[in-house]
This record gives structure tokens, sequence and C-alpha cells, in this order.
């Protein structure tokens, strides 16, 4: 494609791209709102957004099959319309049941979006021209999360969370209308293949009941509790013959074979962990924003949105020189840039102002643009053309279910650590604690009962109980984030070789 015809086409396909990836992220600071309004729990709020990731992540592996029986061109228009109905029936939810339904019906509808994007990308440009293409691709993954937080912030203090969702129907319309018309003539159309009916229904099972046992663990005390057990064996064994049966499988669901090449393997390994941590960060901060420091969620939206500003003025440069430079070293850096951003927060405390907040959230945009186009870079490696739209679902699988798991690993941790430290806190409030004696009678002399004293004392204790929680959490994910680099040189990419053919093992 050439000229304005290849501009439309790179717009279409992004603005696709942006209102999927947009659909995670505006959700993070509405969730206290929606979890209001529907009469749960912030943490049963957060299922809005591990059901949509869920449900993406089973749909994502069935793009290569779905791809072959209806063409690239219908499947990539099809899932964008039926994303616009699924947003629309999320928007008139009237309970948490419905809206979790409509949501995982959102998100396997969105799942052939993203690998097909990238797709229908790279077939558009020549091939020595694939980093620009990815660096197109990723800059709508990266002003998504700009977008996200202040829209959704904004939307849900001054007009209704609801409109978080219908905002998605003008936006999938114009995207599904401008594919078609660019790209229907390139469409080879569909054939019959079969499909992997078994290995879809140990892929949903395995998927499934691992969120829900993460989901549900805390509630439940993990391994104490029956339910969760057999949720852990159900999944284990489902994970097991799901890769058993796709080995020898003649039509796979799931492309297992690309995890024979060192490229492919190390960098979705990267890929998913650093996901996994990085999103899991992301929907606590705003959490605890809200929760405990007093924002709205149009401030929390204004302290995490600026994420992307870094991200969009280096992402340009590192598409253009990705396969100049080694992009093992592009990823390193992007990992190092996560631990220190992340080091910064986990010195945060309860007398953080908005600026101390903001600089990290600024600085983190930096390693954003050095991480996902570099990575993407080397699980196309070597790869030949055919072989890309299983490389870019598998990838987008691990991606997105790492995500989900992250999601509910790190707000049940946080809980944990903040349960610990407030156990711990509690017993410095004694009689022979003469600070806390004497906050307890000023307390008492402005009017309040011995009891309502103590509630405003135990209240405090949540905030830096809850803080000190987070923060450890940000110095974990510091750490991870280091071990990650070593991963990443297990890979041997091959400088200008993304989707390149090529016989790397």
């Amino acid at each position: 494609m050439r000229g304005g015809e290849l501009v439309l086409g790179t717009f279409a396909l992004s603005l696709a791209t942006f209102m999927n990836v947009l659909d995670t992220s505006i959700a993070n600071v509405s969730i206290p709102a929606i979890a209001g309004d529907m009469g749960v729990s912030p943490a049963q709020g957060t299922w809005v957004i591990t059901s949509f990731a869920v449900a993406n992540a089973i749909s994502v592996p069935l793009t290569g099959w779905l791809t072959k029986r209806f063409g690239q061109v219908r499947l990539f228009t099809a899932s964008v319309l039926l994303f616009v109905l699924a947003s629309w029936l999320c928007g008139l939810a009237s309970n948490l049941g419905l809206l979790i339904t409509f949501r995982v019906f959102q998100g396997f509808v969105a799942g052939p979006m993203i690998p097909l994007s990238q797709t229908l990308l790279l077939a558009s440009y020549p091939r020595a021209k694939a980093g620009v293409a990815l660096a197109m691709w990723s800059m709508t993954v990266l002003i998504a999360p700009v977008a996200g937080p202040l829209l959704g912030g904004w939307i849900t203090d001054n007009i209704s969370w609801s409109w978080i969702f219908y905002i998605n129907i003008p936006v999938g319309l114009a995207a599904a209308a401008l594919t078609w018309s660019i790209y229907r003539n390139r469409d080879p159309g569909g054939a019959r293949v079969p499909l992997d009916w078994v290995g879809l229904g140990l892929l949903i099972v395995a998927v499934g009941t691992l969120q829900i046992m993460v989901d549900k663990g805390k509630e439940l005390d993990w391994f104490a509790s029956r339910e969760i057990t057999v949720l852990a064996i159900v999944s284990t064994v489902s994970f097991l013959f799901l890769i058993a049966w796709e080995l020898t499988e003649s039509h796979p669901i799931v492309d297992l074979s690309l995890f024979a090449r060192r490229n492919f393997t190390a960098a979705t390994l990267a890929l998913a962990i650093a996901y996994g941590l990085f999103f899991g960060n992301v929907v606590l901060l705003p959490l605890w924003l809200q929760q405990f420091m007093g924002y709205t969620a149009t401030w929390a939206g204004l302290a995490t949105a600026p994420v992307g500003i870094l991200a969009l003025l280096l992402s340009p440069w590192v598409g253009k020189n990705v396969a100049r430079i080694d992009p093992r070293r592009l990823a390193t850096l992007a990992f190092i840039g996560f631990a220190g951003v992340l080091w910064m927060r986990s010195q945060f405390n309860t007398q953080a102002d908005f600026r101390t907040i903001l600089i990290p959230t600024l600085l983190q945009g930096g390693a954003m643009a050095f991480f996902f186009i570099p990575l993407q870079a080397i699980v196309f490696s070597g790869l030949p053309p055919d072989r890309v739209p299983s490389a870019a679902g598998l990838s987008n699988f691990a991606r997105i279910t790492a995500g989900a798991v992250g999601t509910s690993l790190f707000t049940t941790l946080w809980d944990s650590r903040a349960a610990l430290h407030h156990a711990q806190l509690a017993e410095t409030i004694n009689q022979g604690n003469s600070a806390a004696m004497q906050t307890l009678a000023q307390l008492q002399s402005r009017g309040l009962s011995r009891e309502q004293a103590l509630a405003s004392v135990n209240q405090l204790l949540d905030q830096q109980a809850y803080t000190m929680g987070v923060t450890d959490l940000f110095l974990l994910s510091a750490v991870v984030f280091l071990f990650l680099i070593a991963i990443i040189w297990v890979a041997r990419p091959k400088l200008g070789g993304v989707a390149a053919g090529g016989g790397e093992h």
C-alpha cells in the first residue's frame, strides 16, 4: 500500500486497536464508582477488568482458525462491529452479574482485533519498514493508557460510568467502515477448515478456572478452601492435557510448535511476565489514590495519564531504529526504566503530594516506548510471513492472560500485605504508647466517644497499612523487572529480522 491509502489504512487499524486497549485502561479509575453503584466491594469490582481480559485471552488463539475460515478483513470488521454491540450492552447493564456477562462477550469478540491489526499492518508496509509499522501500532497501544484514565475519570465524575462504554460506539463504527472500504479487496476470503474443539474446550477450562481461582482465592482463604483446591487441580490438569493434545493435533487451536523457537519463547515469556507486573501496578495505583489518598476519579486519571507523553515522543525513534539496534539492548533499557520507576513509587508515603506521584508516571512513559516495540520485534524475528498471525495470536494470548492474572494477584497480595501491616501497627496502640494515648485524648476532647476516637485512629492505620502494602508490591515488581533482563538475553534476534523469514530455532 502507498500514499493516502496507506495512511488511512494505518489510521483505521490503529483506531480499532486504540478502542480495544482503551476499554481496558478506561475502567481502572471507574472501578470504585461502578462497585459503589452496584453495591459490591472494589475487589469484586475488579472482575469488570479481569472478566474482559480472560475472555479476550481465550479468544485470541482462535484468531488463526477464524482467519482461515472467514478471511482476515471480514473477521476484523466483524470483530469491531460486535465489540461496538457489546459496549452498548455493557453501558446498559443494571447489575454486576449482567455487566460481567457483557464484558465476557466484549472480551471474546475483541480477541482477533489486536493480532489481526498487527498482521494487516505488517502486510501493508514493505518488509524493510516492519519496525516502523510496529512503532505505529505500538503508539496506539501507548496513547490509549493516556486517554483511558483521563476520559474514564472525567466521564465517571461528570456524567456516568456507563458512558465509558458508550464512547466506543462512534469510534468502532468509524474504524469498521474505514477498514472495510480500504482492505475488502485484499481479502482472499475464507475456506472450510476443521476446528480443534477439544483444544478449545481445554483452553476455556484451563484459563477460566485459573482466573476464578485467583479472583476468589483471598475471599475463600486460598487452599484452606476445597473449592480453590479443586479449581487449581482442574486448571493444572487441563493445561497439561492441552499441551499434550495440541502437540499431536494436526490443526491445533494453539500452535505450540512456535515455542521451539528461541526468540519467540524468550520474548513471549518476558513480555507476559512484564505485562502482568505492569498491568497489576496500573490497576493498583488509581485504587490506592482513590481509596486511601482522597483522590477523585478525575484526579486519579490526571495522576496516571501522563504515562504516555514520553512514550509518544520516543516510540517513533525506537520503531525507526529497532532494525538497526539490537532489540535486546532496547528491551533492557525498558526493564531498567520500569525497575527505577517502581523503586521511586516504593518510596511513597501518606504525605506524597501530586507532584511526587506524577514524576514516576512521566518517566514510566520512556520505559514503555522501549518495551512493546523491541519485544514484538524479537517475537517475530526469523518467522516466515505465514506464521506471523499464529505468533501474534499466541504472544498476545500469553500477554493478556498474564495481565488478567496479574491484576487479581496484585489486588489479593495488596490486601494481604495491608492486613499484616495493620496488625503490626495496631499492636503499637496500647497504654505504653504515649503518642497514641495523646492522640486518643485529643480526639475525645473534641467531643468524640472513645469508640469513635478508636475508629478514627483505625482509619489512619488503614491508610498507613494499605500505603505500606502498595509500596511493598512496587518494590517487589522493581526487583522482578531486573531479573527479566536475563530472560531477554537468551534470545538471538537477527537485526532487521522482523517477520523476515529464516530458520532460527
